[in-house]
């Protein structure tokens, strides 16, 4: 699993992705609503004061302190010295793009109870963006409206073929962002996510079929 953002607002070259992989102390830290906003924010508006971040996340400069210093504690976060004057203090992410996989923390039930809610979490805020998006579509030209959007497909496959899906599919990501220009024409921010999970039960065939045969009810040529 990948969490990937970045710092591109001023369309500057990027430099290649400063990743952490989440250990046991780390992940129980990050599982707070907060603390997942304030990392996020850093990671794509940059460097920023705590009254900074208050104002971006709707919260008091006391809350934002308190759960930046938690989050430096275990090096999510770092202080930015060379933006700081007096009693400003910037903060920084220490990361762009963060990793781990479930089965990282089997042995540890606190961490494993922390990634399932940083998972949920993942999921509340995949809706909060959909119904926004949802409710201003229309502000959108109709190619954007058309570009934007979801859709899935279905298939039977092993462990392993997914992993592999996975993996190719964050290699295309990770090339459409390297080679991504700011300054294009007509270009916008945009948040794209992946997600893969086991069919629901009710939905299930009672034997699997390949591709390659028709469902039921249906035709081909």
């Amino acid at each position: 699993m990948e969490n990937v953002s970045e710092t591109s607002e001023n369309g500057a070259a990027r430099p290649a992705p400063r990743t952490v992989r989440l250990d046991h102390r780390q992940v129980r830290v990050l599982a707070h609503p907060l603390r997942m906003r304030l990392v996020g924010a850093l990671r794509v508006k940059g460097p920023a004061t705590a009254t900074d971040l208050a104002e971006t996340l709707g919260t008091n400069t006391g809350a934002t302190s308190y759960h930046l210093r938690q989050l430096a504690e275990v090096g999510l976060v770092v202080e930015d010295p060379e933006l700081g004057t007096g009693r400003q203090r910037y903060w920084r992410a220490a990361h762009q793009v963060t990793q781990w996989e479930p089965s990282d923390y089997d042995d540890d039930p606190d961490a494993r109870a922390a990634i399932e809610w940083i998972e949920g979490d993942q999921v509340r805020y995949l809706t909060q963006h959909a119904e926004q998006w949802f409710a201003r579509r229309h502000e959108w030209s109709p190619a954007w409206r058309d570009a934007f959007g979801m859709g899935d497909v279905f298939m039977t496959v092993p462990p392993e073929r997914l992993q592999a899906l996975k993996d190719e599919l964050w290699a295309v990501f990770e090339r459409y962002r390297a080679e991504a220009d700011p300054a294009a024409p007509g270009a916008e921010q945009v948040q794209i996510y992946l997600a893969a999970y086991p069919m629901l039960a009710e939905l299930r065939l009672a034997a699997p079929i390949s591709d390659a045969a028709p469902l039921p009810g249906e035709d081909r040529p």
